[in-house]
């Protein structure tokens, strides 16, 4: 996957943009994405499955702004939506519905209804009970709504706890071997209409043995269902390619994992891909500004303007982020936490990391925060969200803007008996 953020002479710059023109222009903190390094991403993935010509549905969790999802859509995109906002999302940005696929446990009423009415290409489908509810909204529109079920395949992806999704025990899918049971049952209602099968094992996996032992599995289900009469039209595989936070991570190229992929597969199936981080990950930063240095006796911390409500990550699984100076010139190194200005212990971005010398007002830049980012941000603390930027070549975009105090209380009222 290609990266283009780094340094020219001494100052930081994404493709051909100064970070500190854009501090200076748009303030910190702010998230910068390179609109170059979205769309190699995309192409590199597609190109490496090009022999069996898949569908990429990119998973609009990663990273849901609307000039993201409208740069894939005009790649040729489908997408991987969890909610009704999603849906809504994917639509402004002229996404196909034909290429949406709806997963997530806890599709309501209202989402299945629209999703219906937009005619998407298909719900994954997590639990039986979902399956019943579904078929009654889809029945009260006169319409069928088509499906894939969502099997468990009890597979250890061998990443973070909260990230692995196809273990026995996680919260998602239905058990694999109670598949054949709940197609038949899918098979006799009125209102659904079968044609996929879907796993998803986990997020920010390097093994690719999971994987291939995932497709096998599904493969063979499959075969199994069309015996039965059940007409499998497509095999959804999930996403969770691994990408590099560190310099020493060593993820799997796409080639490799679609190499694995297609030696389980033949044509009998269309394949369906959901990449989110490995598209957007790397294609991210989050900019930021130094606004106090405090020693100790112990501890030496770097007090940014960033903050855990702006980039979560780090606070929520311990997640390592390389972060450097925009300025390369800057003196020797020291150890330092660096940390924000949130009332929380939990508040940092590194601990015990080895930085140049920083003064106020000198910027660092977190690598690596395309993905699960912004959209996992919040205004703990009445902190307004930040913006978000996309660079193409020599231009920089402002894709959201800055929040304003006043967006914070938009939607509250005192009633007059609080008065």
């Amino acid at each position: 996957m290609q990266y283009r953020f780094g340094y020219k002479d001494n100052d930081f710059y994404v493709e051909d943009v100064s970070l500190k023109e854009i501090a200076q222009a748009v303030g910190t903190p702010c998230y910068i994405y390179s609109y170059s390094t979205l769309v190699e991403n995309f192409n590199v993935l597609r190109d490496a499955f090009s022999r069996i010509d898949p569908l990429i549905c990119y998973s609009v969790k990663a990273n849901s702004n609307l000039s993201v999802l409208k740069t894939f859509a005009k790649l040729g995109a489908g997408f991987d939506i969890v909610s009704g906002g999603e849906l809504i999302r994917v639509l402004r940005a002229d996404g196909d519905p034909s290429k949406i696929v709806f997963s997530g446990v806890g599709k309501t009423e209202e989402e299945m209804k629209a999703a219906i009415e937009a005619e998407i290409l298909f719900f994954n489908i997590e639990s039986i009970e979902e399956l019943y509810v579904l078929n009654g909204v889809a029945k009260g529109l006169g319409k069928k709504a088509r499906i894939a079920l969502r099997v468990n395949p009890d597979i250890d992806p061998k990443t973070h706890p909260y990230i692995s999704t196809g273990l026995k025990k996680s919260k998602f899918g239905i058990e694999i071997d109670r598949a054949v049971e709940v197609y038949k049952k899918a098979a006799g209602m009125e209102g659904i209409e079968i044609v996929g099968l879907d796993a998803h094992i986990g997020s920010q996996i390097f093994d690719l043995s999971p994987f291939m032992e995932s497709v096998r599995k599904l493969v063979k289900l499959a075969d199994v269902l069309r015996k039965e009469g059940i007409n499998i039209q497509y095999i959804d595989i999930g996403g969770g390619l691994g990408i590099k936070y560190k310099k020493e991570d060593s993820p799997p190229h796409p080639k490799g994992y679609a190499d694995i992929i297609m030696k389980e597969m033949d044509n009998s199936y269309g394949l369906i891909l959901e990449p989110g981080r490995s598209l957007v990950g790397n294609a991210g930063a989050l900019l930021t500004k130094v606004l106090y240095l405090k020693g100790g006796k112990s501890k030496n911390f770097v007090v940014v303007d960033a903050a855990m409500n702006d980039l979560i990550r780090p606070a929520f699984y311990d997640s390592y982020h390389e972060i450097l100076t925009v300025d390369k010139s800057l003196g020797d190194d020291e150890i330092v936490d660096i940390v924000g200005p949130i009332c929380e212990s939990g508040d940092f971005f590194a601990k015990d990391r080895r930085l140049p010398k920083v003064k106020k007002d000198d910027h660092l830049v977190i690598l690596s925060a395309g993905a699960y980012g912004f959209v996992m941000s919040s205004n703990y603390n009445t902190r307004p969200r930040v913006p978000e930027v996309i660079v193409r070549g020599g231009e920089f975009f402002v894709v959201r803007e800055r929040e304003k105090y006043e967006d914070l209380i938009r939607g509250e009222v005192i009633p007059d008996r609080l008065r």
